[in-house]
């Protein structure tokens, strides 16, 4: 059998649990076999949001000093260790396409390049696609592909969609609404 056993899955979690009490000890072994295990997932993660490799590499080492950094935050009476890695690498994400420098340096990008960004399949990440979410994102109209788009794959607030979709504000949020709900109607089937 090529599965484990509950067994195999009980000394993996004890296995990593230990690593997560000894990165929180500032052990440095400990720190590089966490990035060996997460870089990979974490910087897919934070691609989906960026869209810029350079950008991906240097925000991904500031998700692991960060989370050196604050290990002592973390508590697994809170979640998993990775879900946390996880929210700190998407906030770190966030924050840089909210930066200024960052918003100059993409002042050029023509609103075509974002327009066949979006038409385009392979514009939703495979890489964190684990539930198969994003072959049903494709299976909504144009509009809510946008805004889901924007907001929860790029990192985008309701208000920066606006402006980039030049639509009103309330629209961009009845539309976000509608457009979970067409989305939750479908993966309820």
């Amino acid at each position: 059998m090529f599965g484990y056993s509950s067994f195999s899955l009980i000394v993996i979690q004890l296995d990593l649990e230990l690593l997560v009490q000894r990165f929180q000890q500032k052990d440095i072994k400990s720190f590089e076999k966490l990035y060996e295990l997460y870089s990979q997932s974490i910087s897919g993660i934070i691609y989906s949001i960026v869209r810029d490799e350079e950008l991906t590499k240097e925000l991904l080492q500031d998700t692991f000093v960060k989370a050196w950094k604050n290990a002592d935050r973390y508590s697994d009476k809170k979640g998993r260790f990775f879900t946390w890695l996880a929210s700190i690498a998407r906030n770190i994400s966030i924050d840089a396409l909210r930066s200024k420098s960052y918003k100059n340096s993409r002042k050029n990008v023509n609103s075509d390049f974002f327009t066949e960004l979006l038409e385009a399949k392979e514009n939703l990440d495979k890489k964190t696609d684990t539930i198969g979410l994003r072959s049903f994102i494709q299976q909504l109209n144009e509009k809510c592909k946008s805004i889901i788009e924007f907001i929860y794959f790029r990192g985008f607030s309701q208000k920066e969609v606006a402006k980039k979709l030049e639509i009103p504000l309330g629209t961009v949020k009845s539309r976000s609404r509608r457009c979970l709900h067409d989305l939750k109607s479908m993966l309820e089937r």
